[in-house]
């Protein structure tokens, strides 16, 4: 970026409108600034106070400094429907920071035969890794499980979320994933999971709240086209009106790619997660239910499809919106994934990190 230098940067807001911006920085401060794009805003002169509002301010302010900007600029009464000062931050930030669009990227697709718990776990940090270093292009892989498995979050203490002697009871394979968030219940045909390993710059200038629902949006436009009225609700919950359908989780390594997965639930047995996972009552009293079970939200009493046209609908979309090929896992990252098994996902220490 130099001295008087044009900027443009557009973010579609997940769910809403294209927020678009055209600027100039000068001594390191924006010098110009102009919003558009395909949203509503009431009154008129509210396009101008949002314009003038980020003159003058550093180049490098954060997302919620040009958000506070653009706020308390806005007349009284103002009606933004379809973005948000958040919306305008985010689409100044790739602007500056040079940020890219899923379609500057040669994205691939892997749905791969099942693997046992910890071998995914472990293929998630080989292929972030793999993305991060040039190796791999991004990528899109969706699971497959064969046998259960609860997957706890990097920080979560094991001995509070699972019942290990009910785990074993069930045959249910205890691993903890390199991500944070919460226990994943999985079973074989019960769920539809997926991860992202993405480069950095497509999120560029996002905090981590806007990543998730801009990574998981082409989500919820299958899962729309299947009749499901899906939302992003909280900070990494996909949603419907009957309940949750299934949540999102997020790691950053230091080379600067993401990791970001998901699991969504098609069938689950909520009585036998329960008796695995301990969740809380307060947990519970959070999520307005009164048990587990009504917390999960099945894709299959919602559409009536078989898990595996589901899982179609999604690639179909995926591939539409990025352009996605087919490809596969390679020998060499199986192999590392393995030796990651042995090293790290398998062991006592890893799984018993926060006891």
């Amino acid at each position: 970026m130099t001295d008087g230098e044009r900027l443009h940067g557009e973010y579609k807001v997940p769910g809403g409108k294209l927020v678009v911006v055209d600027l100039e920085v000068a001594d390191g401060r924006i010098a110009s600034f102009r919003l558009a794009g395909d949203f509503f805003l009431e009154p008129d002169d509210a396009l101008e106070a949002i314009d003038r509002s980020l003159v003058g301010l550093p180049a490098d302010a954060s997302a919620a400094d040009l958000a506070g900007a653009v706020r308390r600029a806005l007349p009284e009464g103002a009606v933004l429907l379809g973005f948000s000062p958040e919306a305008v931050a985010t689409a100044v930030r790739r602007a500056i920071g040079r940020a890219a669009d899923w379609r500057d990227f040669a994205w691939e697709l892997v749905h791969p035969p099942a693997v046992r718990p910890a071998v995914h776990l472990a293929l998630d940090q080989v292929l972030t890794e793999e993305v991060g270093a040039g190796r791999r292009k991004p990528t899109l892989r969706i699971w497959e499980w064969d046998e259960p498995a609860v997957v706890i979050g990097s920080f979560q203490s094991l001995r509070n979320e699972v019942d290990l002697e009910n785990a074993a009871k069930y045959g249910v394979d205890v691993v903890r994933r390199v991500s944070g968030g919460g226990a994943m219940f999985m079973e074989a045909g019960s769920d539809v999971t997926y991860s992202l390993y993405a480069p950095g710059d497509l999120v560029r200038g996002m905090s981590f709240a806007e990543s998730y629902a801009y990574l998981d949006d082409w989500v919820l436009q299958a899962l729309r086209s299947l009749g499901i009225d899906a939302t992003y609700q909280g900070l990494n919950d996909i949603a419907s009106s009957g309940g949750k359908i299934g949540g999102a989780a997020q790691k950053r390594l230091g080379s600067g790619a993401v990791l970001h997965h998901v699991t969504m639930s098609y069938d689950m047995d909520g009585d036998k997660m329960v008796q695995v996972l301990r969740i809380g009552r307060e947990k519970m009293s959070d999520k307005g239910t009164v048990s587990a079970a009504k917390r999960v939200d099945p894709l299959r009493k919602q559409t009536g499809l078989p898990r595996a046209a589901i899982i179609e609908r999604l690639e179909e979309t995926f591939v539409r919106l990025t352009g996605a090929t087919r490809g596969d896992l390679t020998p060499e990252e199986l192999a590392t994934a393995e030796e990651l098994v042995r090293t790290k996902f398998s062991t006592r220490e890893w799984l018993e990190r926060v006891p």
